[in-house]
């Protein structure tokens, strides 16, 4: 992970992992006081980990952009989703499991731009959607993901099929398939 943007935004980023540590989560990784040899005059915040996170702490009512990640527990299953969709804002959120019935409604019913299942939030590529819903969505939309790339592209639409070749002259009929029999 590279340096954040300026110090200013560092130190924002360090004040939310205090804030957290002070209103009780625990913090499993702390990611305050990196340095990156050669470069000790950046504004790096290493990875930083927390877990017990409760909806009444600064660190889950508030984005943090940077490396802070907060493990927030529910009791069951529609409890995490009604925590999650109270939130005020609606960026990215996961579900890890084996149940595909769960793994589906839950897609279904989350309120949240991105949603990884079985992965974290999955932005693997530019034409992937990468921005969240409610206070988490800046303008009209998003230009991130497939707004962005018709925003920036023309729609060609292509459709193809590949017989054996030309060589063996025009088809004008769909291909039929030969059935088989066998004794």
């Amino acid at each position: 992970m590279g340096p954040v943007v300026t110090k200013m935004h560092r130190d924002k980023i360090v004040g939310y992992i205090d804030s957290g540590v002070e209103q009780g989560a625990e913090l499993v990784v702390d990611g305050r006081g990196f340095t990156l040899q050669g470069y000790e005059g950046g504004y790096y915040v290493g990875g930083t980990l927390f877990d017990n996170v409760t909806p009444d702490m600064t660190i889950y009512k508030e984005e943090i952009f940077g490396p802070v990640l907060s493990v927030v527990r529910a009791n069951d299953y529609n409890a995490a989703v009604k925590l999650i969709n109270e939130h005020e804002y609606g960026n990215g959120t996961a579900i890890f499991t084996h149940d595909s019935d769960a793994a589906r409604e839950f897609a279904d019913k989350i309120e949240v731009g991105m949603v990884g299942i079985n992965v974290p939030i999955p932005v693997p590529v530019a034409y992937h959607s990468f921005g969240g819903w409610k206070r988490s969505l800046f303008g009209d939309h998003s230009i991130y993901g497939p707004e962005g790339v018709h925003f920036y592209t023309r729609l060609k639409t292509v459709t193809t099929r590949w017989p054996a070749g030309i060589k063996g002259g025009a088809e004008f009929s769909f291909p039929e398939r030969q059935i088989v029999s066998r004794p």
